[in-house]
């Protein structure tokens, strides 16, 4: 017996520039400018002056349901730091992502994973730190909480190395989510539901960025798996 393939209908797509991301929500301190025919995202603030402060977050300001495909290409420029695709987001008690009832949020990582907000979120080009670098992998954790629950290769070059954009890939079907970057899957997890609270819904959709990473990204699509 032949299987039936899924059907796809686009919910939201952006060529991803400087111009169609206006709308999109900012914590910390980003940039957004047009480059290498995409939107390039950094970081204005140093580093080595304020650490883990300096990194950012943007959201998507439209809400996506469960049973969905997002994809974008992704090309990482310079600077040794860390990309991430939070997914699912919302209040940890149903609250709307941007309620003025949620704990401010500044781009700060523990106030994305350890507080009151839950969400499913991916890590990868994860070269910020030696140990990262020596052993690459992309992590899915689930929050709140900060709980690591798959891993898989990250096949990401450096970015002196890195050959334009790649193709990234995140499938959340009830509770099975899936990653691949060109193509090539790189892990597949299902929740039980049980173990770390029940699984994440629908949310909404952002990307993060450690600094001094800086990145371009085009073509993002949201699609509802049918």
């Amino acid at each position: 017996m032949t299987a039936v393939p899924t059907k796809e209908r686009v919910l939201y797509s952006n060529p991803m520039s400087a111009e169609s991301l206006t709308d999109w929500v900012r914590e910390g301190p980003i940039t957004i400018s047009n480059g290498h025919g995409g939107a390039v995202l950094a970081s204005h603030a140093d580093p080595e002056v304020l650490g883990d402060y300096a990194h950012f977050t943007v959201w998507c300001p439209q809400k996506f349901p469960d049973r969905i495909r997002i994809s974008w290409e992704y090309f990482p420029i310079s600077g040794q730091g860390l990309a991430m695709v939070f997914f699912g987001a919302q209040g940890a008690a149903g609250q709307e992502l941007f309620s003025q009832s949620l704990a401010p949020r500044t781009g700060y990582y523990p106030q994305y994973h350890s507080s009151d907000i839950n969400a499913l979120h991916i890590s990868y080009q994860r070269h910020k730190y030696a140990s990262e670098r020596a052993f690459r992998t992309c992590n899915l954790r689930k929050s709140s909480g900060f709980h690591l629950v798959a891993q898989g290769a990250d096949p990401l070059p450096t970015t002196e190395d890195a050959d334009g954009f790649y193709r990234v890939e995140v499938t959340q079907e009830g509770p099975h989510v899936t990653f691949s970057i060109n193509g090539l899957q790189l892990f597949a997890w299902s929740d039980d539901g049980v173990t770390n609270g029940p699984p994440i819904g629908g949310g909404y959709l952002g990307l993060r960025q450690m600094a001094p990473l800086q990145a371009a990204y085009r073509n993002l699509s949201v699609s509802a798996l049918v």
